[in-house]
């Protein structure tokens, strides 16, 4: 049954959106969201799902209120699942209310998911609670749209006063306040992009706020906060002391794979842009891995140099006759992501190299007997040949079958554009392999990574970055992504 919900998208980190308004977003056809919707919320939707901006940027609106409902109502008359995705709350000055009035004049189906609004992120992101017990009881919201329309000599005696939409008028207000009888040393702060990277806050008096918002330059979308509350922003700060915040760092993983090196990133402050520089597909002739798969059993080894490889492997062997059961080789795997996708089937990884790399494995194999073994290898079309070619001088019969490519997704090229050429270019890139480095390159050449510091997972990738003639800055110790993140703190230090 198609039906509308109206989703409070949260004040701006998009981890601050409700469980339900997520799981909604992966069941949408359509979603009209709003300048203020972070776009990293618009990947949990379909692929195929339509996305239309609707704007509601202060004075720039892509389309009329009245349209915006006209779409809806059409949609939803069409039978498509609409997900009206509203920055912060949709009933706390978002006109949710008028567009909830539209659907039901018009008889659709509609539910209201809330959100985290503004001031609520701000006070959580940027150490201003809105009330304490030894300073307000008391707090009140106002929209700063219309000066004269609000009776400044109640609502500027609130003794936490949060102004929406007022960076503009400001001035004219404070003055109000204080005409009043509101003390012009009050404290007052003004937050931009609150639970954002890019967070700024300005903190002064309301006598002073004014100067600093101009002298600051400070654009919409800003909250004004005022009250004695504001005070203890100095020791009740945290968001903006992450030791990378504001860093804009660019991940190069494949989609599906990215979350995890974003995630991280984000925790410690930054702006994890995503620019999957590979896609994931199976291999072009899978009739190698299946003969593999049909002679499983015959195999004394198995070994797996990633994840994917296990993946795929896996989604194969699903395809065929076979199960697991037919597998009697020991099973050998490289770093420890891999060795837990092997566990999650409930298998035993029964050797695994103390460093992640070709060459340490071929170290811990040097105590094996392999005169005669069968080796099975299932790993990407492109990879080295460093493991097979030093495993068959040691007497093993070594079959490499391709289960997974890595291609340049579609988008990559628009996607890297958009983002080497925005006005604030990236602080780092990050490369957890060979793959991405040459795919970005192959894509953005070297002239784009200019003035962009280059984290590496380990000296496989670094070498080749240095044989496309760059330098990785940071380079992991332990070449995983923990480390990857630890090698880019030790060099913010």
């Amino acid at each position: 049954m198609s039906k509308v919900y109206l989703v409070g998208a949260g004040p701006g980190d998009p981890d601050l959106i409700t469980w339900k308004g997520r799981k909604l977003l992966r069941i949408a056809d359509s979603i009209l969201y709003d300048n203020l919707v972070n776009d990293h919320l618009l990947d949990l939707a379909p692929a195929n799902c339509e996305r239309i901006y609707v704007g509601k940027k202060k004075s720039v609106h892509a389309f009329p209120q009245e349209e915006i409902c006209a779409m809806m109502i059409d949609r939803a008359r069409r039978g498509l699942t609409v997900i009206r995705l509203k920055g912060g709350d949709p009933f706390i000055f978002g006109r949710g209310g008028e567009e909830i009035e539209a659907l039901a004049a018009a008889g659709i189906s509609f539910e209201v998911v809330p959100g985290v609004t503004s001031p609520l992120g701000i006070a959580a992101y940027s150490g201003i609670p809105l009330t304490h017990r030894e300073h307000t009881k008391v707090v009140t919201f106002v929209t700063g749209h219309s000066v004269h329309g609000i009776d400044w000599s109640k609502i500027g005696q609130s003794e936490t006063l949060v102004i929406f939409m007022g960076i503009f008028a400001i001035r004219e207000i404070a003055a109000e306040i204080q005409r009043h009888g509101r003390s012009a040393d009050t404290p007052a702060a003004v937050v931009r992009w609150g639970t954002r990277p890019d967070q700024q806050t300005v903190a002064g008096t309301l006598a002073t706020i004014a100067d600093q918002i101009e002298a600051a330059r400070m654009k919409p979308p800003a909250t004004v906060i005022i009250g004695e509350v504001v005070a203890l922003r100095e020791k009740l700060a945290w968001f903006e002391h992450l030791p990378l915040f504001g860093k804009k760092i660019v991940v190069t993983r494949a989609r599906e794979q990215a979350a995890e090196l974003s995630d991280r990133l984000r925790a410690l402050g930054a702006d994890a842009v995503e620019l999957p520089v590979i896609a994931l597909e199976p291999p072009a002739d899978p009739a190698p891995l299946d003969r593999a798969i049909e002679n499983l059993a015959s195999y004394n080894w198995l070994i797996f140099t990633s994840v994917n490889g296990v993946r795929f492997f896996l989604n194969r062997l699903d395809q065929s006759w076979h199960d697991l059961r037919s597998l009697k080789a020991r099973i050998c795997a490289i770093g420890p992501a891999t060795r837990k996708a092997i566990e999650d089937l409930h298998l035993k990884v029964d050797l695994m190299p103390e460093e992640y790399v070709a060459e340490s494995l071929l170290k811990a194999f040097a105590s094996e007997n392999l005169a005669g073994q069968r080796i099975l290898l299932p790993r990407a079309a492109v990879a080295r040949d460093v493991i097979p070619t030093e495993l068959a001088k040691l007497g093993a019969q070594v079959d490499v079958v391709e289960a997974y490519r890595n291609v340049v997704p579609p988008n990559a090229q628009a996607r890297a554009r958009q983002i080497f050429s925005a006005e604030k270019k990236p602080d780092w890139i990050t490369f957890t392999s060979s793959s991405t480095v040459k795919n970005l390159l192959a894509i953005t050449g070297r002239e784009a990574l200019e003035g962009v510091r280059i984290a590496s997972i380990g000296p496989v990738t670094s070498s080749t970055l240095c044989a496309h003639g760059l330098k990785a800055d940071a380079e992991a110790k332990q070449f995983t992504l923990d480390g990857l993140v630890e090698a880019i703190l030790a060099h913010q230090i």
